[in-house]
């Protein structure tokens, strides 16, 4: 004769459940945000709505610009500084260089504040 296993009840923390009806055009725009907020999981999404009432996605090209500028800018030192202690002579050109890059990462930086203050 075969056995029949028995149902054991599961334990979860999460052990209320919840259930709610949504028409098409609700349904599309609650997928549509979903998809900006990057979050792939609709449960997960709708939970994090429910619980928290917002969800934030940052858009982090302007940090990883930002990341490349200023890897720049060090290298550029580095070379500089490499340079001024083999030969002892800084040049003007060098320095023109460095505040041209300067200038590019503090304007970079100002559009992420920018946006950032948007939030």
């Amino acid at each position: 004769m075969k056995k029949i296993k028995e149902n054991k009840p599961v334990k979860r923390s999460r052990n209320i459940p919840i259930q709610f009806y949504v028409s098409e055009k609700e349904f599309e725009l609650i997928t549509r945000r979903m998809e900006y907020s990057g979050i792939k999981n609709r449960r997960a999404y709708l939970l994090k709505m429910a619980a928290d009432g917002q969800i934030l996605h940052l858009e982090l090209s302007g940090v990883r610009e930002m990341n490349r500028l200023l890897s720049n800018a060090t290298n550029n030192i580095n070379q500089i500084a490499k340079r001024v202690n083999e030969t002892g002579n800084f040049y003007a050109a060098d320095l023109e260089d460095l505040r041209e890059k300067y200038d590019g990462l503090w304007a970079h930086m100002k559009e992420i504040m920018r946006k950032l203050a948007k939030v």
